[in-house]
């Protein structure tokens, strides 16, 4: 196993779904929340969910609960930077933290695994997921020592696009295949749900 910290990020304010918190959306029979800890629980050391309002909704699932601490709704950079502080405050011998969206039901269940061994063979800060030819800057592996680097980005530059902050440290693209689905396939309009029950069932049948 990696030795690195797992954050789903559901920091967002799920405009397009109506407000609804989307971690919380049923996907073959379970929320989106439930399917991404079945998946990530074997990949990481521990786990935390980047949420802002109310944490009772997630008390189910009891996971600890790391809010934006940079106010405005700043965006996926805002919820990494609270994880990376969650992890440098909690558990300081993990030296990496894996960020994956709540939006995104099935990533790949070598995902901690294969970024992990992209960043060791380009000597790179900071490893990142692509499919097809999409990249995921917010599926990434970061290095908990980047904190305050992240902080003055956020804080003082008002730095917004994660994509901004990882292009200025060494990084690498790890690519994964969008067949038979998108393994990084997220939940972003209701249209979406139609298409998650798809894949979830030819999971099921797989899996039969």
């Amino acid at each position: 196993m990696t030795r690195c910290f797992g954050l789903i990020l559901a920091g967002g304010q799920a405009r397009r779904m109506g407000g609804v918190a989307k971690p919380l959306i049923s996907v073959g029979g379970a929320p989106i929340l439930e399917h991404l800890l079945r998946r990530l629980a074997p990949q990481c050391a521990r786990l935390a969910l980047n949420a802002n309002g109310d944490p009772a909704r997630y008390a189910a699932f009891h996971l600890p609960i790391v809010p934006d601490e940079v106010e405005g709704f700043a965006g996926p950079l805002a919820g990494v930077l609270a994880g990376l502080d969650h992890v440098a405050a909690h558990l300081p011998d993990i030296p990496l933290m894996l960020s994956v969206p709540a939006d995104t039901p099935f990533v790949p269940l070598d995902l901690a695994q294969r970024l992990a061994s992209g960043r060791a063979e380009a000597k790179a800060e900071i490893a990142v997921a692509t499919s097809g030819d999409r990249v995921h800057h917010a599926v990434a592996l970061w290095p908990v020592a980047l904190r305050e680097e992240l902080r003055h980005a956020l804080v003082k530059e008002d730095l917004r696009k994660v994509s901004g902050f990882i292009e200025r440290y060494a990084n690498t693209q790890v690519e994964w295949s969008d067949t038979p689905y998108d393994p990084f396939f997220n939940v972003n309009r209701p249209e979406d749900i139609e298409q998650a029950e798809r894949i979830a069932a030819g999971l099921e049948t797989a899996r039969s």
